[in-house]
């Protein structure tokens, strides 16, 4: 016996209740208690009086109804407790009972979840099911023509009366309309499946649950939506501009100034110049106080620039070897000559963005390709003509070059080969070349002072004639930089006096306030941009870094 059947009444009592409620019974027909065999005698008082055979009668009845008890019991205990006489079998209702021969108890059952599919459907039913129904919803009828704040509830203009169901969804219809609910609010885009979810094989692939936890793991991962950006494109014409201190005011050089770089984190400047000196200074606009200053004995510095991952400064100059200077140590190694190479002077090249090759410019055509790990050669590429300027594409797995034969080239450094090559229009020598930060243009300088701005996609399907064409600069074309958006470009020539040019690349004009009015430049050499576009620093040939604030950027 369960713990719940050993609470039965007794039988004695089970008879006493039972006596009470077929007293209730309603007396049945005569023909029925004829059918039976029962008989009832009238007394004096017009009472019944009840025959021997309707008490046995009262008896078969009253065990049928402990029997329908104790079934009714095993129901219940079923119910709450799980089946414990026999399994649940599919296609028989609760009531039904098997044979006594055939019940046998069960150790073991089988729990079964609902998938993904039930669970959504079980869900909407419970959404959709009302938890209370007013009956009287049906019978009330609303007049909405007579109030006036009810007539924008009018389906017809003619309409008035409506069923109180009707005003109801009505109602709430209207405020929903007046009130919507935002994504996160509803249940729909947290339980529910999203109507552009895919099925496959019983299982959905999106839910909506899934973009919402998507969503808050990128509001959760970054910061960058709530700080304040510049969305405003730079407008051509005038450039907003202020000068402040020299960036080099502490330590002036005492040579030329061949090589300006900012550093990644924006606030560490490298210059470095035919002073055989590599100084480092610290970028606030103010004071720009230098950090170290490292003299290189047999080595006046052509050009230094920063590995991109920002940990080594590569220093060459006019000799067979070339310096690497480790930030972290602090400690220079001596590189060099090439392996294999004869070349004199290293004094040009180029680091790719991905921070894995230096490109030098050798002598007869030559590209050198080196390690940016072992410094060591790992490969080399020849032009027809004399090479003169290398630029990495923005994904470093290209290289373009240009030199003394007029033409672009574009060589893949996977394969180690040139997969394009055209003339550059009006170009007889080739002296400079860049790309911007996105790859999609590249701009190619002359001996001339010309400048040609290329779209790169368009120049390797064949379309040679550049975007537009800048004729300010009278002599040779010795450095260009685009900054860190690609809207700026900057060239200069070191023949002349004042010759650096900044050039608005959207609209391909220059700007017509620069170079500054009554302010002297002197020879500009090098020039670069901080990467967030703040800072402009341009290094000239009378040993000065000038440093200038772009008012348009917010962050240096």
């Amino acid at each position: 016996m369960s713990l719940i059947s050993q609470k039965v009444l007794q039988r004695k009592q089970v008879e006493k209740v039972k006596e009470d409620e077929v007293g209730e019974i309603p007396r049945l027909e005569e023909n029925n208690n004829e059918e039976n065999g029962i008989t009832d005698e009238v007394d004096a008082n017009g009472g019944y009086v009840k025959s021997k055979k309707r008490k046995k009668g009262r008896n078969g009845e009253n065990k049928e109804v402990v029997m329908k008890e104790e079934v009714e019991m095993k129901r219940l205990e079923g119910f709450l407790f799980g089946s414990l006489y026999s399994p649940l079998e599919f296609g028989k209702e609760d009531g039904d009972v098997e044979d006594e021969g055939r019940k046998s108890p069960v150790l073991f059952f089988s729990e079964r979840s609902p998938g993904i599919g039930e669970m959504s459907g079980l869900v909407n039913a419970r959404e959709n099911k009302p938890a209370w129904v007013d009956e009287e919803e049906e019978k009330v009828r609303v007049n909405i023509g007579n109030v006036r704040r009810l007539r924008k509830l009018r389906k017809e203009d003619n309409e008035s009366l409506i069923s109180g169901l009707d005003y109801v969804s009505r109602l709430r219809a209207q405020h929903v309309k007046l009130n919507p609910w935002t994504d996160w609010a509803r249940v729909g885009s947290q339980d529910g499946v999203d109507e552009d979810s895919e099925e496959e094989d019983g299982v959905v692939t999106t839910t909506k649950m899934d973009k919402d936890r998507e969503n808050l793991d990128s509001i959760l991962r970054s910061n960058e939506e709530f700080v304040a950006k510049s969305s405003v494109k730079l407008l051509p014409g005038i450039l907003e501009y202020s000068k402040l201190v020299d960036a080099n005011v502490d330590e002036l050089s005492s040579g030329p100034i061949n090589s300006v770089q900012f550093h990644r984190n924006s606030q560490l400047l490298l210059a470095a110049g035919l002073d055989r000196r590599l100084r480092f200074f610290q970028i606030d606009g103010k004071r720009n106080t230098m950090i170290q200053s490292i003299f290189l004995e047999d080595c006046p510095i052509r050009k230094a620039s920063f590995l991109p991952v920002g940990s080594q400064v590569i220093a060459a100059g006019r000799r067979k070897f070339f310096y690497s200077f480790d930030l972290v140590k602090a400690k220079f190694e001596k590189i060099g000559p090439l392996i294999g190479r004869e070349e004199k002077s290293l004094e040009t090249f180029e680091v790719s963005p991905d921070s894995t090759t230096i490109a030098f410019v050798g002598s007869e055509g030559y590209i050198l390709l080196v390690s940016c790990r072992t410094k060591e050669l790992i490969g080399t590429l020849k032009m027809n003509g004399s090479a003169r300027a290398l630029a990495f594409s923005n994904d470093g797995r290209q290289l373009l070059s240009s030199g003394g034969d007029g033409h672009v080239y574009h060589w893949d450094l996977r394969t180690r080969t040139c997969f394009h090559k055209a003339v550059d229009e009006g170009c007889v020598t080739g002296s400079a070349i860049c790309t911007s930060s996105d790859g999609a243009l590249f701009a190619a300088g002359s001996t001339s002072g010309i400048v040609n701005i290329y779209h790169n996609e368009m120049f390797l399907a064949g379309k040679k004639k550049p975007l537009k064409t800048i004729e300010n600069l009278t002599t040779s074309v010795d450095f260009m930089k685009f900054n860190h958006d690609s809207q700026i470009l900057a060239i200069c020539s070191k023949m002349q006096k004042n010759s650096l040019k900044l050039v608005h690349v959207p609209t391909l004009s220059v700007f017509s306030n620069w170079p500054p009015p009554n302010r002297t430049l002197h020879h500009p050499r090098c020039l670069d941009f901080s990467p967030g576009g703040g800072f402009m620093a341009m290094g000239n040939a009378a040993g000065k870094v000038l440093l200038y604030k772009l008012h348009h950027y917010q962050h240096a």
